[in-house]
């Protein structure tokens, strides 16, 4: 058989991670050396030609470009693209004054120019004109809700096993470097993985991203709601005031669900906050989440009666009829709480690491996730999904096929690893037994690779291609006040979220 297409191993494909912080505390020798990223003086119309208008939203605005002078180690015949997102700066009052950048852009700015991975988006400069920042990033084709999306219409149609495979693995991949460098995303989900024209992923948008290395203060003091309310974790739906990268690789297993459904997992109804500015508990979200993996239970979740919004758990759990002995009944499949912090780094687990669910009374003795997982097999793929042998409940062959991922994709997505173990999980073992690397990790670092299908490009709009500075520029009213949202309503590349 011949020899498949590129493809990296485990070995080739992790990078070794380059620490922030030595053992010591201090700042490591080894890490990305300082670009000349910070630049004053120079004008953004005379190094970029803006293309185009992609995005608005709470930070400020994003535009397509191009440089104007290419790199010399760019094809001729191709364009040279970035993503341009201008701040929008803190204002007090109707009369713009400027009372400078927002902690969020702030630690955006350091962290991005801190880190280096194939899987992170890469910020090319930074550069201050008149007030503005502009920050400058490589420019990513796709992402993964327009590529979600696109398997939705006209007819829904599942997105290629091994294309699902690629993805997860290279988000991993990045997720595993930033982790490693103890950096917390906080919002991870479809709209903010980047893809490229060849089919590389990038973790994009680290707006919310937060060092948990001897932090200055609390992650829970400065931003008491992180996560997108459809790819938050049951603990900080409960409240929890300190928590752990555990909370990324629960939104990890929300995006494979999603991959595979093309369609949320736990889509509940956010809860918005009163005038008062409380953080309400996201009741509806957390019953989506209890109906596919059941109540959590107390005596493998330590510390979970003392979370804060334990008494509305016990609300929801006599609201769905059933006796409060079920939270310490059986099952498995919990988030980690801080209380499970010095075991992250042990096999644990993408939707549980140390707690478990009880299965409702009104379940039989197959899981609810199992159940979901079959109903979502048979939903986006022509083949039926695999049977258990009803004697020992478990499959009779563990090789995915080629339009499934078949039991090592439920296996994967019932436990919340860490990152590094999800990484050398049997999922993505090669199967082939003429491929050299039977046995081994081995996942092409092309998530396009053998597709037929072509997949479109972001929509940009090209009627609004005036950046402006000093609060002004682009679009009808600029940045600070009226501008029309055209386009996707999600940049992909930083804090300019509409979407979800």
């Amino acid at each position: 058989m011949a020899r498949p297409g590129p493809g990296l191993g485990i070995a080739q494909q992790l990078r070794k991670p380059t620490s922030i912080f030595d053992n010591n505390g201090g700042q490591a020798h080894d890490r990305k050396p300082p670009a000349n990223v910070y630049q004053a003086k120079v004008r953004i119309a005379h190094k970029y030609n803006i293309l185009g208008f992609i995005s608005s939203g709470t930070y400020g605005r994003v535009y397509q470009a191009e440089a104007r002078q290419k790199d010399p180690s760019t094809p001729t015949t191709a364009k040279e693209l970035y993503a341009i997102k201008k701040f929008k700066p803190e204002k007090e009052g109707d009369n713009i004054q400027y009372t400078g950048l927002s902690q969020s852009a702030i630690r955006e700015m350091a962290l991005c120019t801190e880190l280096s991975h194939p899987n992170v988006v890469h910020l090319a400069e930074i550069i201050l004109e008149d007030k503005c920042v502009f920050m400058v990033f490589e420019y990513c084709e796709h992402d993964l809700l327009q590529i979600i999306h696109h398997h939705t219409q006209p007819t829904r149609r599942p997105i290629p096993a091994s294309m699902i495979k690629s993805i997860l693995f290279q988000l991993l991949n990045g997720l595993y470097y930033l982790h490693q460098n103890w950096v917390i995303h906080r919002d991870l989900k479809p709209a903010n993985i980047m893809v490229t024209s060849t089919g590389h992923v990038r973790i994009g948008d680290l707006g919310l991203a937060r060092l948990f290395h001897k932090p200055l203060s609390s992650l829970y003091t400065g931003d008491k709601v992180v996560v997108t309310i459809w790819y938050r974790s049951p603990d900080l739906l409960l409240g929890a005031r300190h928590y752990t990268p555990a909370i990324d690789m629960w939104a990890v297993g929300c995006i494979f669900a999603e991959l595979l459904s093309l369609r949320p997992i736990f889509k509940g109804e956010e809860t918005k906050m009163d005038s008062k500015k409380t953080v309400p508990f996201q009741r509806n979200q957390m019953s989506k989440i209890v109906e596919i993996l059941g109540m959590p239970r107390r005596d493998h979740w330590k510390g979970l009666v003392d979370m804060p919004e334990y008494p509305q758990l016990q609300s929801l759990l006599m609201g769905r009829g059933t006796m409060h002995s079920s939270l310490s009944s059986t099952s498995s499949l919990y988030p980690t709480s801080a209380s499970a912090l010095n075991r992250t780094n042990s096999t644990s687990s993408l939707h549980s690491h140390s707690h478990t669910y009880s299965q409702p009374s009104n379940t039989a003795s197959t899981s609810n996730l199992e159940t979901w997982y079959n109903n979502c097999l048979r939903s986006t793929t022509s083949t039926a999904p695999f049977q258990p042998n009803p004697q020992t409940h478990k499959p009779a062959s563990t090789t995915p096929s080629p339009t499934s991922p078949g039991p090592l994709g439920l296996a994967l997505l019932a436990k919340r690893l860490t990152a590094n173990h999800a990484l050398h999980h049997e999922y993505f073992k090669c199967t082939d037994p003429d491929n050299e690397n039977f046995g081994e990790v081995w996942v092409s670092n092309n998530c396009f690779e053998g597709l037929e299908e072509r997949y479109p490009a972001r929509r940009v709009s090209y009627e609004s291609t005036d950046i402006g500075t000093a609060g002004g520029g682009g679009g009808g009213g600029g940045l600070l006040g009226g501008g029309i949202k055209r386009g996707l309503e999600d940049s992909g590349v930083g804090g300019i979220n509409k979407r979800r």
